[in-house]
């Protein structure tokens, strides 16, 4: 009798076949990470559209757009004049189909209170998802878009106290490592333009952008043009979190939580806390004063950048990013 050998691959012909799903994978992997990513990008742009629409409808009942946080009537930096600190995004609960939510926050009492009667804990830790962006990762103390808070440390509240230095992100973050935690607050990866030629720490009620301490701009103090004017823009949790209630009284960099300062451009190497960037590859998506979304780039020029974030800077912008 004779036996015919079974037909089988041998060992270089899978081999072979391996390499070549191999290759496969390595070839449609960054497409399909790539394709996920848009998806989130358009998410956020979708996200960032409903807030500047909110806001508008805002302006179209108030005159103006909401203050960026509630305070005395101040141009002093101290501390005592930010309570009781309530945000924009806090104003804008209604809006955003959050009545409920607004209804239970007393507007008199600040955001946070350390004397033990944190009566709005619960509000404050409240997660909104349109507020947060898809493509963010979670910060150095976040879990489930809830952080702990940094207590301050005594840097500046602007985070520029250490001259621009390159490394200036990774040795300040303002949650986690050396930092106490003052208390918990739900994220947002959405804050406002405070301006760029002022200082947040030390002019807080006198910002050239939107949103400032007890500011109340509206569209006709928008001399620049409201499509040449940010609104709003994008920060990620690299750093720590960005919260939508408002200046929480006692953390790091509180302010800097719910504005951002764009003194540099997105995602530019060696930012601060309190600059505009996301995880977004290349830049970060903003939304301008008529309710427009752009996605800038990284690489911008960072004159046209300083323009856009003026509200009546009188700038010329050379071309449109």
């Amino acid at each position: 009798m004779t036996h015919r050998p079974r037909p089988a691959f041998t060992v270089v012909e899978l081999l072979v076949v391996i390499a070549i799903i191999g290759v496969l994978i390595g070839l449609l992997l960054p497409a399909v990470q790539a394709a996920r990513e848009s998806a989130r990008r358009t998410a956020c742009t979708n996200n960032l559209r409903q807030v500047g629409i909110a806001l508008h409808h805002f302006h179209d009942h108030a005159r103006a757009f909401p203050s960026g946080w509630s305070g005395m009537p101040s141009a002093s930096a101290d501390d005592e004049y930010d309570e009781p600190g309530w945000g924009w995004a806090a104003r804008l609960l209604p809006q955003l189909e959050t009545g409920a939510l607004h209804d239970r926050v007393d507007f008199r009492t600040p955001v946070f209170v350390s004397n033990g009667s944190d009566v709005h804990r619960g509000t404050r830790e409240t997660v909104i998802p349109t507020f947060l962006c898809p493509s963010d990762l979670p910060g150095p103390t976040e879990s489930a878009r809830v952080f702990d808070v940094g207590a301050e440390d005594g840097h500046d509240e602007d985070g520029h106290d250490h001259e621009h230095e390159e490394d200036d992100h990774a040795a300040h973050p303002v949650d986690g490592g050396d930092l106490a935690t003052l208390c918990r607050a739900a994220k947002s990866n959405y804050v406002g333009m405070f301006g760029w030629a002022r200082s947040l720490d030390d002019e807080p009620a006198v910002g050239d952008g939107i949103f400032f301490r007890n500011s109340r701009i509206a569209l006709k103090d928008i001399v620049d043009g409201s499509s040449k004017t940010i609104l709003l823009g994008e920060r990620s949790a690299r750093l720590g979190g960005s919260v939508w209630a408002g200046v929480i009284h006692g953390a790091e960099s509180a302010r800097a939580r719910i504005v951002g300062v764009g003194d540099h451009a997105p995602n530019s190497d060696g930012h601060h806390f309190d600059d505009f960037s996301s995880r977004h590859p290349g830049g970060a998506v903003f939304v301008r004063a008529d309710a427009s979304t752009r996605f800038l780039s990284e690489s911008m020029d960072e004159d046209v950048f300083h323009a856009l974030c003026t509200r009546a800077g009188g700038e010329v912008i050379p071309s449109e990013p």
